[in-house]
């Protein structure tokens, strides 16, 4: 098969969520190794395929996709598969699902993990704004385990789709970061959602991930820090 795809990706981070929507459609793909440790991610040549300096980037037939949200929908719509079609009944509230986990809750996540990016270098800021979002994501979560029990089809369903891999991957990062303050969250507080992600666990995508970002056995409903083997999750 051609490979059509470029993954710019870092071991356990965002580009771990692209990383499992290509293997569940079955597209080949090269990966590119973001060294974040050197700020790879800041360099010249990564700056032109992503001028924000996030990872992960998608090289696609289209050019180059950044953002998470806008490469799962991209994905999605160009193989369709993973959400509802354009069209459907379901599409509407699929997509405010998506968008609401993209620019919400992914958000509040960053905020939480990495407070000096929005509020400097002020710690007592820094804490007050972790502080604060460590009890607002857990509401955003509430809303998304209402929608999971509701059963949509779309989301938390026997078939998963690119909202399903979206949010296993968020509560993953939540149960082990940041590390100087793990121990907020637990998954079990939501248990259709943490019944989605054992779901995954046995995927085959998500086998593959495993392997490729040494994520470790159980890397929804139990997770450890990763393992790569090559590059750094943090």
């Amino acid at each position: 098969m051609t490979t059509r795809y470029r993954l710019h990706y870092a071991p356990d981070n965002a580009s771990l969520i692209i990383r499992l929507v290509l293997e569940e459609l079955g597209q080949p793909y090269k990966t590119v190794l973001v060294d974040r440790k050197q700020r790879a991610h800041k360099s010249p040549d990564y700056l032109r395929l992503n001028p924000q300096g996030l990872i992960p980037v998608l090289e696609t037939p289209d050019g180059p996709v950044f953002e998470t949200g806008a490469i799962l929908l991209w994905l999605a719509d160009r193989h369709g598969a993973l959400a509802p079609l354009v069209g459907t009944p379901e599409r509407a509230p699929f997509l405010k699902w998506l968008f609401f986990t993209a620019n919400t809750v992914h958000v509040a996540m960053r905020m939480t993990f990495y407070p000096d990016q929005y509020i400097g270098p002020d710690t007592q800021l820094q804490r007050a704004l972790r502080c604060h979002m460590q009890g607002v994501l857990p509401q955003h979560l509430d809303a998304l385990e209402e929608m999971a029990a509701q059963q949509p089809g779309w989301f938390g369903a026997t078939s998963p789709s690119v909202l399903d891999f979206y949010v296993a991957c968020l509560m993953r990062w939540m149960v082990l970061y940041p590390q100087e303050g793990s121990g907020w969250f637990s998954i079990g507080n939501w248990p259709h959602l943490k019944a989605m992600a054992a779901r995954l666990e046995p995927c085959g995508s998500v086998q593959s991930a495993i392997d490729a970002e040494g994520l470790g056995p159980t890397p929804f409903t139990a997770p450890q820090y990763a393992r790569p083997p090559e590059g750094s999750a943090t």
